[in-house]
């Protein structure tokens, strides 16, 4: 990392850990929804959107942070980037429960567990990782590991379409469905866009 003559402003470092330990909380829910029945997924529903409020207060914050400091840490559209990709993360995730909750399905289709086990594990991945954009330190292998997940995703994804298409579903259950395995994948699309400005960032300051 280059030696730098002027002092930062680090109250980012500790936001943007808040906002990725929020993801955390958003994805333990979707584990939850998996098993849930209909009475337990609204309630889930609820305890998400609380975090989707969470996450939005915490990127509001950072925001504000950044308009009001004259030194960031690191470039300002990077800051801007990654905190509104950590944000859509939460949006989505929340999404996906809700359009569970409101289309009332009854049963998600095999390979959805699949899709959560994945954002679970980003989520780990990113609230581990923030921390160390203090330093720089040791976040190759966190961005390398994201991207992977994300293909992993993709593959899932497509396995998922070929099964609601495979005629099981009559055509108004195979579009709800499609519409909540098209967030989750969207939410996976993000873990990767939130890896792609870390590797920015490290690159900028290495």
């Amino acid at each position: 990392m280059r030696f730098r003559l002027t002092p930062r402003e680090t109250s980012f470092y500790d936001m943007f850990s808040a906002s990725a330990d929020n993801i955390v909380t958003g994805s333990k829910l979707l584990m939850e929804l998996l098993g849930a029945d209909s009475a337990s997924r609204v309630e889930i529903a609820e305890r998400m959107r609380a975090a989707e409020h969470a996450g939005d207060d915490a990127t509001h914050a950072i925001f504000h942070q950044l308009n009001s400091s004259f030194i960031t840490p690191f470039d300002r559209e990077d800051i801007y980037n990654l905190a509104s990709s950590l944000d859509d993360i939460m949006d989505f995730m929340e999404e996906a429960v809700d359009l569970v909750v409101l289309y009332q399905v009854e049963e998600l289709p095999k390979g959805v567990e699949q899709q959560i086990e994945v954002l679970a594990r980003a989520a780990e991945l990113t609230a581990e990782a923030m921390p160390s954009l203090r330093t720089m330190d040791n976040l190759t292998e966190y961005w390398i590991e994201v991207n992977r997940l994300e293909n992993q995703a993709d593959q899932i994804h497509r396995k998922l379409l070929a099964h609601l298409f495979n005629g099981k579903y009559d055509a108004i259950e195979v579009l709800k469905l499609k519409q909540i395995v098209d967030v989750l994948e969207e939410a996976a699309d993000a873990f990767e866009h939130v890896a792609n400005t870390v590797e920015t960032i490290a690159v900028k300051e290495s």
